[in-house]
């Protein structure tokens, strides 16, 4: 007997679809750093890999919205259609700039918007993979808002209230030709580094000290510039155009010197940049490696202003990390180097820095940020993750670039600790486990503030100060060898409002002229890192008042006085974003300094 035809169930095409690949990432074309950069009398772009999410017209993804409006003019520009081959699953997403000219390039919004959205991605992502969690913004939602031609202004910073980045634009020197800002590769990372760091640690926009403040803007530059040269395709450009070659396949290993690579490779190229752009960055790029090493600029009165101070950070770090470079291709070759390993090398490196230093932001105290406390977790939390740091010396370099700069002092290691180092608890043995729940830390906040008041005293905490726990963040992480290190960060603050008669009697000089009825804030905090047993390996902060250590009252009364100084305590302070008042007094200060074509 015949089967009938319609018995018989045929594969749907649905579950076809379920069984093909998903591609976790996928790769969009960018400037390796902006449109003033030209090589070979062409654009030089770059290719980076960015999570892979099926996108919504803008592009619009789970984690960043572009929003294209001009303040300015008061437009609203037609978001970015996303066609349907860009969000292929059947086989690896297409890179829908990948063949486009020069020119169509910078004429197009459409390319605007996407290499936005594709830095601040490639940012989001390796802050993850360094954290070994996901980090989200500072503010309540999960999509920050992203707006490529914000305003007509040589500005660019992130906006806490208003859950965004925005980047502006403005005339070139020459009158004919626009600047935008969303087209430099460094710019973007760097604002989008502003934002992650203060999810990551929300006290630090605070008024508190000239470190504070340039470590913010330190910190973005050191990701901004790491994050561009960990792509192995700007390393080589860096060593065709800095180094010299005795053929195509190798260079000369009596090129590589710290002078010539800061020169050649780096300044060389920040050069062709344009000062157009430096108006924004402050000429970040140019001055850090430029830096002779000396230990007195933290304390000299021209480096109180954020974008100053943060290059001391800046030129510490990218000097340790020439310096790593530097010596891996002297062991590659005594007379010559191939070409293709040294940018191997190069951007590897690069890679492995820039990870120590985002990983460094969880071993750092949540409030009143100096730059030693910023090396001492850098090189602590790489201690944790690579004990035998044989391959690269990295913390060795590291440690000696900041003693070069003044971040740290050169003291002999302790017993069983490496040299600048954060030391563990003086008894841990001391700490009470047994009236908390582990498990329940490792989520709950108000557990783990059970933990603190159980603990009170041997954390020195203030018991008339407001405790809040502010983050409670397992992690998991792996180190160079394939160790896997599970740890549970925690993030408390305290703060005390008092009147200024009142501080003399907490042993806190008051500064000079401050009237008696002026409410002044103190802060303090720890961080406190949990092993994956649940015992505490590591407490890092400041105490708000510690009448057994003077230091502690008086560097609560020198933030006070700087901040006297500074007009913190004016009531008629600006309610713009921090942020954009620091760039926008850097880039006034580049146009004073700027020529005009009839002079």
């Amino acid at each position: 007997m015949p089967v009938s035809t319609k018995s018989v169930k045929k594969p749907a095409k649905k579950m076809a679809d379920k069984a093909m690949p998903f591609y976790p990432t996928r790769w969009v074309t960018v400037l390796a750093m902006d449109p003033s950069l030209i090589v070979d009398g062409k654009l030089l772009r770059m290719k980076i890999e960015i999570p892979n999410e099926a996108l919504d017209d803008g592009p619009r993804g789970y984690r960043a919205h572009i929003v294209d409006y001009d303040s300015t003019t008061d437009t609203f520009y037609r978001p970015l259609k996303i066609q349907k081959r860009w969000n292929r699953e059947d086989q690896s997403p297409l890179d829908p700039f990948e063949k486009l000219t020069d020119r169509q390039l910078l004429a197009s919004p459409a390319f605007h918007s996407c290499m936005v959205y594709a830095i601040v991605m490639k940012t989001l992502a390796r802050f993850e993979y360094s954290m070994g969690r996901r980090v989200g913004w500072s503010f309540g939602g999960h999509q920050i808002q992203i707006a490529p031609h914000a305003f007509c202004d040589a500005n660019a910073f992130y906006a806490k209230e208003a859950q965004g980045l925005f980047f502006g634009y403005f005339p070139a020197l020459d009158g004919k030709n626009q600047i935008y800002t969303c087209l430099s590769h460094e710019v973007v990372a760097h604002e989008t580094t502003h934002a992650l760091l203060d999810g990551l640690r929300e006290r630090y926009t605070d008024p508190s000290s000239p470190q504070q403040a340039g470590f913010h803007e330190g910190f973005a530059d050191i990701v901004a510039l790491l994050s561009t040269f960990s792509a192995e395709s700007l390393v080589a450009r860096l060593v065709d155009l800095g180094l010299p070659h005795t053929d195509r396949l190798e260079i000369k290993a009596s090129g590589v010197t710290p002078k010539k690579l800061r020169n050649s490779a780096l300044v060389g190229l920040a050069a062709q940049m344009g000062a157009e752009i430096s108006g924004v960055r402050g000429q970040a790029l140019r001055r850090s490696v430029q830096l002779e090493p000396r230990k007195d600029y933290l304390a000299s009165p021209e480096y109180e202003e954020p974008h100053s101070c943060g290059e001391v950070l800046v030129a510490a770090v990218i000097n340790a990390y020439l310096d790593i470079w530097i010596s891996r291709m002297v062991a590659l070759g005594k007379t010559k180097l191939n070409r293709q390993r040294a940018a191997e090398e190069g951007a590897e490196i690069a890679e492995r820095v820039l990870t120590v230093c985002i990983r460094a932001i969880d071993y750092c105290p949540p409030t009143d940020l100096q730059f030693s406390d910023f090396a001492r977790a850098l090189l602590t939390v790489d201690m944790e993750l690579n004990p035998v740091d044989d391959k690269y010396s990295m913390r060795t370099k590291l440690f000696h670039w900041f003693i070069e700069f003044g971040i740290l002092e050169n003291q002999p290691a302790r017993r069983g600790r490496e040299p600048g180092t954060w030391d563990p608890p003086e008894s841990p043995e001391q700490f009470l486990y047994d009236r908390t729940h582990f498990d329940s830390m490792k989520s709950d906040k108000d557990e783990l503030f059970r933990f603190l008041w159980e603990n009170r005293q041997l954390l020195k905490l203030n018991e008339d100060a407001q405790t809040r726990v502010c983050s409670v963040r397992p992690c998991i992480r792996a180190g160079r060898d394939g160790f896997i290190l599970r740890e549970t960060v925690v993030e408390y603050v305290q703060q005390i409002t008092l009147f200024a008669r009142e501080l003399d009697r907490r042993g806190i000089q008051t500064p000079e002229d401050m009237p008696g009825h002026t409410e002044v804030t103190l802060y303090g905090g720890n961080v406190l890192i949990f092993d994956e047993y649940g015992h505490v390996k590591y407490s890092v902060g400041n105490s708000i008042i510690d009448p057994a250590r003077k230091s502690v009252q008086k560097k609560q009364a020198d933030r006070l006085a700087y901040l006297w100084r500074a007009g913190a305590f004016t009531e008629n302070r600006s309610a713009a974003s921090p942020f954009s008042q620091i760039h926008l007094r850097r880039a006034m200060d580049w146009y004073r300094s700027v020529r005009s074509p009839e002079e």
